[in-house]
């Protein structure tokens, strides 16, 4: 059953309309994004689709074909942050964001379906925050942008689910195009659409289900992000970001701790890596980025194998990515 058949079966109407957002992976720059880095995902068919109507009475129903359960009912003016620990949470977390920012959302019944794959790293949530976000945009005539209503959804992951994630998933989610990835500058989120045709090379992007679970909100996420802002802290620079390349080794030199090393290393180096990987792309040198990929995996998995204490963590379950192959 489609989500307007679902829709109308539980409501007893039409929806006003149905919209979709992509779920994401990134094909470079992983840990950077709350670090004020760069990253580069691009969009997966994979997507978060919602049949909604407007409300007038401050009723905000929800509900998912995915998820077995009755609707979930709560009222606009009572939504508290960290208040509901379910799935319902990313779509009420959303309104809770824009009524706060003065936009008059007075209600809605959501009826929602994904084939975003779940605990994957692919960014489910960031699916259901967006394509609750671009609904109510268009319903409620906010006239917000792709970046602004990006930066809402971050928002209600951060205040309302209490998930301290990065822009990057939302901003994916919200503004990538077809055909291209896209350079995001986490600090002043401007963004390009960079042509990535991997077909006329003969090459395929595949996205491996590894069956190992993620969640953001299992504390790991929040330990790195610790250990990085440790590592900026100890450095005396506001982000990692402001850690040059060139100086990468000095600075190295001057953390004690050998895990945070690991974290400052990864970060430093996978900015530069975002760098190459445009420049690679802009001169038409689709197959030799292949190898500076290879050395943002093994990167990565220095931070996710780190040992857990105050700022670092055990391993991160993640989504096995194998970018080329002949197709």
């Amino acid at each position: 059953m489609g989500v307007r058949e679902g829709f109308e079966e539980l409501y007893g109407t039409a929806p006003e309309g149905v919209w979709a957002a992509p779920g994401r992976v990134n094909l470079i720059g992983e840990y950077t994004d709350f670090n004020e880095g760069f990253v580069m995902p691009l969009a997966l068919p994979h997507t978060a689709v919602a049949a909604v109507s407007r409300r007038t009475d401050g009723v905000l129903r929800l509900h998912s074909a995915d998820i077995e359960g009755p609707v979930v009912e709560l009222h606009v003016e009572t939504l508290a942050p960290r208040t509901n620990t379910s799935w319902a949470a990313y779509p009420a977390g959303v309104v809770w964001v824009l009524r706060e920012a003065g936009h008059e959302v007075t209600g809605a019944d959501i009826h929602l379906s994904s084939t975003v794959p779940t605990g994957a790293g692919l960014s489910s949530s960031a699916a259901l925050e967006v394509v609750t976000a671009l609904a109510l945009n268009d319903l409620f005539e906010l006239g917000l942008t792709g970046q602004e209503l990006a930066r809402f959804s971050q928002r209600a992951e951060n205040d309302f689910v209490g998930v301290p994630c990065g822009i990057m998933d939302q901003t994916a989610s919200a503004c990538c195009e077809d055909g291209h990835a896209l350079h995001l500058d986490c600090r002043d989120l401007s963004i390009r659409q960079i042509p990535f045709d991997l077909a006329s090379e003969g090459l395929s992007l595949l996205v491996v289900d590894s069956r190992v679970k993620h969640a953001l909100g299992d504390g790991e996420y929040a330990e790195r992000r610790e250990g990085c802002e440790e590592g900026a802290r100890q450095l005396g620079v506001p982000f990692l970001r402001d850690v040059p390349y060139e100086d990468l080794e000095s600075s190295l030199a001057r953390l004690p701790d050998e895990r945070i090393q690991r974290y400052v290393r990864h970060v430093v180096s996978d900015d530069h890596r975002v760098d190459q990987v445009i420049g690679l792309l802009d001169a038409g040198e689709v197959r030799a980025i292949g190898p500076v990929l290879t050395e943002g995996h093994i990167s990565s998995a220095t931070i996710c194998a780190s040992p857990a204490r105050s700022w670092t963590s055990s391993s991160t379950p993640r989504s096995a990515r194998v970018p080329w192959a002949p197709v």
